[in-house]
């Protein structure tokens, strides 16, 4: 199963998914998607590598319940958690687990905490 990454290689803040994921890379298969419309097209059961606020370590959310959304003014107000939302909503997903790492987080501890998180989850590339 592929774990679907976001975020923004030129904003600092939002890049670190992306550097997990690409230290990460031979142990899991990665998928980096640039826009969250994208992710209608990945599948009912969806595994997600991204950053967040508000938590103090990596963390698995499993329940959209967890996502906070921010009010939705315009088309460029959509974020993921709004998407997910909406998809669960339509009957267009059944589960998602969401593999969450602190913003500001350092590489190397996000990347340790994001691989535990992801083997109690998913099958190593290897196996």
């Amino acid at each position: 199963m592929k774990v679907l990454v976001f975020g923004n290689p030129l904003v600092p803040e939002d890049s670190l998914a992306l550097k997990v994921a690409e230290k990460l890379a031979g142990k899991f298969e990665f998928k980096i998607l640039d826009a969250v419309e994208d992710i209608e097209s990945e599948g009912r059961n969806l595994v997600i590598l991204d950053v967040a606020e508000g938590i103090g370590k990596a963390t698995l959310l499993e329940s959209l319940d967890a996502l906070q959304t921010n009010p939705v003014y315009s088309m460029h107000d959509f974020d993921i958690s709004l998407t997910l939302k909406l998809l669960k909503k339509i009957g267009k997903l059944d589960s998602v687990k969401i593999v969450a790492i602190p913003k500001n987080y350092g590489l190397e501890k996000a990347a340790k905490e994001a691989e535990v998180i992801l083997r109690s989850i998913l099958p190593s590339k290897s196996s």
